[in-house]
């Protein structure tokens, strides 16, 4: 306490001893209602990663009954490489389907979302939710009547066949998320580059393609996702064994010696499926959460 005299009056001044003391209770605050988030999120985390991790290491290790009795290796992946027709085959078979399906959704669902965003026509209402009513079908009432259509055009037993199928299944949700991240885009943009001597194409092509990039991106990996790890199309339109995809395949190693499950190659093949769509979801996960935040606000 500091005491200062004059002629007239004399004056206590207080030192300020707790200035500080809310803002460090504040941060304790934060720090101790931050503790069940944290230990929350690291359950979700330890629930999810565990069979993955738990996945990664038995397909290294030796297990009775399989290819691999004794020592860690890769006997199980060998074991899975000469499956049938081999890996490579399988894996060949999963890109290309994957591949097409990327392409495929892209293109139709960047110029369809451009189109119901940007465009006034009669029934477009009506006709983006018919796009959307997909979502109401159950997903495997449709593949036998796709199986006779595929049937009629030549296209069963086809990997293209497979492709177009899952693309069919993709276009509600990329067409609904192309829609909105068009949407999030000011009309002014189209506008200044008609202004600037761009055509309609030019002005999609070089403004409107570059500002949707992170919704094209969340839907090619969501096609791709799909279509990588789909059972159930292959499994009903494809007959011949060399065009099975992965996960058919991997299925199938399951039964091949009398019933007998060869754990063992099946944790591998798990492996190989999941190993491409981490590496993508890694390398896309910056753009994939732009992608879904590109309707929420506008301007």
């Amino acid at each position: 306490m500091v005491m200062t005299d004059s002629p007239s009056t004399r004056t206590i001044v207080a030192p300020k001893l707790h200035a500080r003391r809310p803002q460090t209770r504040r941060q304790r605050g934060r720090l101790l209602y931050g503790i069940p988030s944290v230990v929350f999120s690291g359950a979700l985390a330890i629930i999810f990663l565990y069979p993955l991790v738990w996945t990664g290491i038995a397909s290294f290790s030796p297990q009775p009954g399989t290819s691999q009795t004794d020592g860690w290796g890769f006997g199980n992946y060998a074991s899975l490489a000469n499956f049938q027709a081999g890996i490579w085959v399988y894996l060949g078979n999963s890109l290309f389907v994957s591949i097409l399906t990327v392409v495929l959704t892209l293109l139709t669902s960047f110029l369809g979302g451009y189109a119901f965003a940007r465009f006034q026509f009669v029934g477009k209402n009506l006709l983006f939710l018919l796009v959307l009513a997909i979502l109401m079908v159950p997903y495997a009432t449709l593949l036998i009547p796709l199986y006779v259509i595929l049937n009629a055009i030549g296209l069963q037993n086809s990997l293209v066949g497979v492709a177009l199928v899952l693309t069919m299944f993709q276009l509600p949700f990329s067409m609904f998320m192309m829609r909105i991240s068009f949407e999030s885009i000011p009309r002014e943009m189209d506008e200044a580059a008609l202004v600037d001597g761009c055509n309609s194409f030019s002005a999609l092509w070089r403004v409107l393609l570059p500002a949707v990039k992170p919704g094209l991106i969340t839907v090619g990996l969501f096609a791709f996702l799909t279509a990588w790890n789909d059972f159930i199309a292959p499994l009903i339109l494809i007959n011949d064994t060399n065009r099975m995809t992965l996960p058919l395949a991997v299925a199938n190693l399951r039964g091949q010696v009398m019933g007998v499950v060869d754990y063992g190659a099946t944790e591998a093949g798990v492996v190989v499926l999941a190993l491409p769509c981490i590496v993508l979801f890694l390398i896309l996960q910056r753009h994939y959460v732009r992608g879904f935040m590109s309707g929420a606000f506008k301007g």
